[in-house]
């Protein structure tokens, strides 16, 4: 084992090996003819560490994490939204104005019955029906 496969030891003793070093060591490790003890001896290294490194790359733990390959079945079309209308203000087309006594109300535009009917019930007063 080279010292430049030595890194920076995070705990007392126990060196980090390279990543790149467990992998070689990991596939030769996986060749039929080469004892795993043998070279467990010769890198310095205890034999269960090398095992694991071995069991490691064949779950492939050691494989480079890559993206998967995307193919489009059709261009994307852009989708344009239509233009929202531009909102008119309304005019009135009604005005209507009545007068009970002091009061007057102008009602514009197109109110429904019932709006119509409430206005006149409190004009009149509780003593006149509108009907």
């Amino acid at each position: 084992m080279t010292p430049e496969a030595l890194q920076k030891k995070s705990r007392k003793g126990i060196p980090n090996l390279s990543l790149d070093l467990r992998c070689r060591i990991a596939e030769l490790a996986c060749q039929p003819d080469i004892s795993v003890s043998r070279l467990a001896l010769e890198h310095v290294l205890n034999a269960n560490l090398v095992f694991r490194w071995r069991w490691a790359l064949r779950a492939g733990e050691y494989d480079p994490i890559g993206l998967l390959p995307v193919t489009l079945a059709a261009p994307a079309q852009e989708v344009r939204q239509p233009a929202p209308a531009p909102v008119a203000h309304v005019i009135p087309a009604v005005a209507i104005e009545i007068g009970v006594g002091n009061a007057r109300v102008r009602i514009e535009g197109s109110p429904d019955e019932a709006t119509l009917l409430l206005v006149l019930r409190m004009l009149c007063g509780p003593s006149e029906s509108v009907a």
